[in-house]
């Protein structure tokens, strides 16, 4: 009788879940996996799921595959010589953020730009010293084909993060590809959503044992007033590969100017970085808003640099929302290629959609998944004025989030919004969540030790948080594999499963850049 108790109990429990309850002539065994794989009660508003015309067919699906294998096999790999090389880096783009952003496109059925790429792979993105890395030494990872420690760009893995001293070494230093493709005679330039000292596009230029040292006055709170560490924006400006860079476009002003020759600067040795460059030639040319660089006459500038915002560029949808005089990421793709086109040998260019990663910290969704197709626009227009033929287009992700989609969602359902069950404590839960951040605090009542309803605090504004289990002040990173996508030629080589630091080798072998192994090497054999 007491048994008999119980099991109603667990099924009076899994039926106030919004479960379907499991048959009680089943064993245990059977009863844990409908937990796990639970038939939900389908909501009144529901019982109309939109589908796609066919989708209930067998047809439907076996036609969809005999499509792809026949498009599978009308590819053939492209060989010959890249005369140009674009890498799209989406910061913090693991596969449920790409996955979860074509939902904002009208569908999980839909495909972002680079899904028709037709070579894919993954990259293992630990570094030396973590398991979950960060974007700065993942940057030396796929530009300058080394791992290194956290925290560190340009620098091999002998160099640990904050060393003033070890980082002056220059046998530890590492150059990036973009070195290399000038060494050939191509221009390099980079194109990015963030600050242009921020770790990613930083990777493209300086060697830096510390991240945070986009300023000066950031290296000498660590290092002192005589430690001759040169920051990463003088770097940009005066330093052997940034002093090169036919083209800088992004945000982070203030990483270039003392703060007594600017209130929005944030030098403290004198230096207008700035107006250096203009300096350096009076064919540099220099823009501040999206206006100033779509009228841009490129066949006049021997350089150009961009910096649209004091910090970082702001949000796509904060953008918008404020009418800001910022371009968007496809403009600068648009106005990049349009420019570094010109170059009769070919060129490098570096492209980061960096935000999708910020918001993502942040436990912002809405502008994470916003941010990520922004970045497929720009990876469209790149195709668009691009040739298979002659341009190796690489997208990938310096590492991936802390970032769920789940609950079992309906087709059609909005992904922003709750799933069809609620939690056992009767509580709703919402499609997208992470699994620590800032947000936590907000979605748990520590007094009644209860979750709070995500359904009364999420309303809509493209700035609110999802909710998050363990509190930090920042989410975390993830340490699953990232997508790699390639398209044009030898991009075939991008398939497989392999390190991070394999990806600027395969770049520079398409292009013959390097010292390593290229398509123009005597032999293929190492």
């Amino acid at each position: 009788m007491l048994l008999l108790y119980h099991a109603v109990i667990v099924i009076g429990l899994l039926s106030g879940c919004g479960w379907a309850a499991p048959e009680c002539n089943r064993n245990a065994e059977y009863f844990q996996d409908r937990a796990m794989h639970p038939d939900m009660q389908e909501p009144k508003q529901q019982q109309q799921q939109p589908r796609l015309a066919g989708e209930e067919n067998n047809a439907y699906w076996r036609d969809q595959g005999v499509q792809f294998i026949k498009q599978k096999l009308s590819e053939l790999p492209k060989q010959g010589r890249a005369k140009n090389i674009i890498m799209f880096l989406g910061d913090g783009m693991g596969v449920t953020t790409t996955s979860a952003a074509r939902n904002l496109l009208g569908g999980e059925e839909q495909s972002l730009s680079f899904d028709h790429f037709p070579y894919t792979g993954l990259s293992k993105t630990y570094s030396v010293d973590l398991i979950v890395p960060d974007s700065a030494c993942t940057a030396t990872a796929y530009l300058c084909g080394v791992k290194a420690q956290e925290g560190t760009i340009g620098v091999n893995g002998a160099v640990p993060r904050g060393d003033c001293k070890a980082m002056m070494d220059e046998s530890k230093h590492v150059d990036s590809i973009a070195k290399w493709a000038m060494d050939a005679g191509k221009w390099a330039g980079l194109v990015t959503t963030t600050r242009v000292t921020h770790a990613s596009p930083a990777g493209v230029y300086a060697h830096i044992a510390e991240r945070d040292w986009e300023s000066d006055t950031d290296v000498t709170a660590d290092c002192g007033e005589d430690s001759e560490v040169p920051d990463i924006a003088y770097q940009l400006i005066k330093g052997e590969v940034g002093s090169k860079l036919r083209l800088v476009l992004g945000g982070g002003r203030k990483n270039f100017v003392d703060k007594n020759l600017a209130d929005w600067g944030k030098r403290s040795d004198g230096w207008n970085l700035i107006e250096e460059f203009q300096k350096l030639s009076p064919g540099n040319a220099y823009v501040t808003t999206a206006e100033e660089l779509m009228a841009l006459d490129v066949t006049k500038p021997e350089r150009i640099m961009g910096l649209f915002q004091r910090d970082h560029l702001l949000y796509h949808m904060q953008a918008v929302d404020q009418a800001s005089d910022q371009p968007t990421l496809e403009q600068m793709t648009r106005k990049a290629i349009e420019y570094m086109s010109q170059s009769e040998e070919g060129y490098f260019l570096f492209i980061e959609g960096g935000r999708i990663d910020q918001a993502h910290h942040d436990n912002q969704a809405r502008m994470a998944l916003d941010e990520t197709i922004e970045f497929s626009k720009a990876i469209a227009a790149a195709r668009e004025l691009t040739s298979e033929d002659d341009t190796l287009l690489v997208i990938t992700a310096d590492h991936s989030h802390a970032f769920a989609y789940s609950g079992y969602g309906y087709r059609g359902t909005d992904i922003f919004g709750k799933a069809p069950a609620n939690g056992n404590d009767g509580i709703p839960h919402m499609i997208l969540s992470y699994a620590n951040g800032p947000s936590a605090e907000r979605f748990y009542n520590s007094e009644t030790k209860e979750r709070v309803d995500p359904t009364t605090l999420i309303t809509g504004h493209h700035e609110e948080a999802f909710p998050a289990g363990v509190p930090l002040d920042s989410e975390t990173h993830g340490g699953d594999d990232v997508l790699v996508y390639a398209s044009g030629p030898w991009s075939h080589l991008f398939t497989g499963v392999y390190e991070q630091s394999t990806i600027p080798h395969m770049m520079a072998y398409s292009a013959c850049l390097g010292d390593g192994l290229t398509v123009c090497s005597g032999s293929q054999r190492t």
